[in-house]
């Protein structure tokens, strides 16, 4: 990556890049939806996204993915 420009937008492809991003932010933040299910940093997620789980699905914890994955340089 070190001294290859072509990996990297230019400066002006930055700015057309900002103009078309920022009115949808600025709209977003303007006006936040009172219904938008926000949950905190580190939770499973919003309370509907549980109900959704309580109703038949499930979502394994990351722990459990962990343990599934392959050993490096063992075969499964």
């Amino acid at each position: 990556m070190k001294g290859d420009a072509t990996l990297f937008m230019r400066a002006d492809q930055v700015e057309a890049a900002w103009q078309s991003v920022m009115p949808v932010l600025e709209e977003w933040e303007a006006a936040l939806p009172s219904d938008f299910p926000n949950y905190a940093a580190g939770t499973w997620g919003p309370e509907d996204a549980q109900r959704l789980l309580s109703q038949g699905h499930s979502w394994p914890s990351p722990t459990e993915l962990v343990e599934r994955r392959p050993k490096k340089g063992k075969p499964s």
